[in-house]
């Protein structure tokens, strides 16, 4: 048996196969903290999402409402970066900003942050110029995150459903 686990694990460094959560989590209990924290770093190094996702637990965690702030400002720069000379290019950007938003809020895992970082998104669209309500395409894309936002208010808390229902019903209404 142990000539098979050996094979195995040769085959699996071999061809550079990825190794189960489990087998990871079993690996890195055998490691001493000074491993561990070499293998941070190394995976700091290797790539930029985690290094991202390291400085988010290290350091963003514990305010999540300073964390909810800093992404609202990258994403205000990148609107104010968009390209309006055809919708076409407007979409593409919004899509790209919508990319940043997600990526950010799967760092945090927490719902709320999710529901109010597209809360405002759809915000920052809706009062974007040129207006996406007149072209079709933005405005279904525009359509489609309310939907989305709408399914993922139902998995919060009452009392946040209501605050975050109450803000989408804002975005749903005609503007003026």
């Amino acid at each position: 048996m142990a000539d098979g686990k050996m094979v195995t694990l040769f085959a699996r460094y071999l061809f550079m196969k990825a190794v189960t959560i489990k087998e990871l989590k079993d690996e890195l209990k055998n490691c001493t903290p000074s491993e561990l924290g070499d293998l941070c770093l190394q995976l700091a190094r290797f790539k930029k999402e985690n290094k991202e996702l390291l400085t988010y637990l290290l350091f963003e965690a514990s305010d999540e409402s300073l964390y909810i702030l800093n992404v609202k400002q990258e994403v205000e720069e990148q609107f104010g970066m968009i390209n309006k000379k055809t919708p076409y290019l407007i979409k593409k950007s919004f899509r790209k900003i919508l990319r940043t938003i997600r990526k950010y809020s799967r760092y945090s895992k927490k719902k709320e942050t999710e529901v109010e970082l597209l809360v405002y998104f759809c915000n920052s669209i809706r009062n974007f110029t040129p207006s996406v309500m007149n072209n079709t395409a933005l405005h279904n894309f525009y359509l489609r995150q309310i939907e989305a936002i709408r399914k993922k208010i139902t998995l919060l808390h009452e009392d946040l459903q209501f605050d975050y229902g109450e803000e989408l019903n804002k975005l749903t209404q005609p503007q003026p």
